[in-house]
């Protein structure tokens, strides 16, 4: 089967470094952990635990990065992904803090994984965050003095409108703020690299190897079609391709569809103009726009938040209009590839990290809402701690967040949610 089998091939797909095959389980093994889902919640978890001296199985239903982990926009941007300054009322100012400090040190641990393992991931560093408003150049202000103080050791700078020309070569913006403590990578590459480095440490990986039930006790059996894992602990890292295998946990996330195209390699000179300092970017919209060059020279544009659970037939059809808003110098531009895949949404857009209460020796993570990239590896450490150590303090303080289960259940969540989203785009579009 091909790696990517979703729309058609990503560009990450097509442009990895090396994508190493692991077999099927066809057996039966025993282990300290077992971890479904290749993802990069998954292998971090493993490669934390392996790190920490605890034997591991880590389960795939079809290969690793096959999902989110491996076809996203590449952007490594700090934060939560969620103004978390609203979570006091559960986990206090101090917990307040540190979600704050999380959002920044996960960045960081990201890069010192992919320095202390060489991870070959064409890692970049500069973000600017864009205004689509005046009001919304106005609140970055604060943004800022909110990073200074939490001690944010990486250049911030705000860029007016008379000089967003600097930063990108469009007219759709009212300012922005750049971060060079944020950046962009291939996040194929480093899932793929960090599967490598969690194998090198003893983890047993398996691919096409899809979870079919799991029986829970204080040793918990996972069962795939040829084979079975029997472990102390089980680690549930599926997000949006939870599915009903555990059902506690499937009706907190919604599986959205987000859309991705690259252009052509464009010209030097034209990849120059088009955004000067080779930085990520992303708007303020409610169905926000990212994008960036990759390392060959291609604008790298996504977006288009999909909760309807219908795909568009046509992605780059879907896509184009919305990147020649932007740019429009790119009219006679050819879009290469064209994908999407499913990302885990929350109702309060805050990651699901915790233990089920029922049966306390299964961990999951999953709902990152499109802020994956960095919040996986922070997450990723928090139940290695738990599980290694029987206590984490970071732990505590995300399972401390409840979580709204999505009402209608499994046929009408993505519907109402659709509805919803599209008041907010309305009241978007009304000011």
């Amino acid at each position: 089967m091909p790696f990517d089998t979703q729309h058609t091939a990503s560009y990450y797909a097509a442009t990895a470094r090396s994508t190493t095959p692991y077999p099927s389980l066809d057996g039966e093994l025993t282990a300290d952990v077992c971890v479904v889902g290749g993802g990069l919640t998954g292998v971090n978890t493993a490669l934390e635990l392996a790190e920490r001296g605890l034997s591991v199985v880590l389960l795939e239903g079809r290969r690793i990065g096959w999902g989110a982990s491996g076809r996203n926009g590449g952007q490594l941007i700090r934060g939560i992904g969620h103004d978390v300054s609203g979570f006091a009322r559960y986990v206090g100012q101090d917990g307040v803090r540190y979600l704050q400090q999380a959002g920044i040190e996960s960045v960081a641990l990201v890069a010192r994984r992919i320095e202390q393992y060489a991870i070959a991931c064409d890692l970049r560093w500069g973000f600017c965050e864009l205004a689509n408003t005046p009001a919304q150049f106005a609140a970055f202000k604060a943004e800022q003095e909110d990073l200074a103080s939490l001690g944010y050791r990486h250049e911030t700078r705000l860029v007016g409108p008379e000089r967003m020309h600097e930063i990108v070569a469009s007219d759709q913006y009212a300012g922005g703020l750049v971060d060079m403590g944020s950046g962009h990578l291939h996040p194929l590459d480093l899932v793929q690299g960090e599967a490598r480095v969690a194998h090198g440490l003893g983890v047993r990986i398996f691919e096409q190897s899809p979870v079919l039930r799991i029986e829970h006790g204080p040793t918990v059996t996972v069962h795939t079609a040829r084979g079975k894992v029997r472990a102390q602990s089980l680690v549930l890292g599926c997000n949006a391709h939870l599915d009903e295998l555990e059902p506690r946990l499937s009706g907190k996330v919604l599986p959205a569809g987000s859309y991705v195209v690259a252009t052509e390699p464009l010209p030097e000179a034209l990849a120059s103009k088009l955004i000067p300092q080779n930085m990520a970017m992303c708007d303020q919209k409610v169905g926000l726009d990212y994008y960036r060059l990759t390392a060959d020279r291609r604008l790298l544009f996504g977006g288009a938040c999909h909760y309807s659970g219908r795909d568009p037939k046509d992605i780059a059809a879907y896509m184009r209009p919305k990147v020649l808003k932007v740019f429009p110098q790119l009219a006679d531009v050819r879009i290469d590839y064209q994908w999407g895949g499913m990302i885990g949404i929350t109702a309060n857009r805050f990651p699901q990290v915790g233990r089920l209460t029922q049966h306390p020796n299964v961990f999951y993570a999953q709902g990152y809402s499109g802020h994956g990239l960095n919040v996986t590896h922070w997450t990723a450490k928090l139940l290695a701690e738990g599980i290694a150590l029987g206590q984490s303090q970071g732990l505590d303080v995300f399972s401390a967040v409840p979580h709204l289960t999505f009402p209608g259940g499994k046929a009408l969540r993505s519907p109402l949610l659709a509805l919803g989203m599209l008041w907010y785009r309305l009241r978007e579009a009304l000011g």
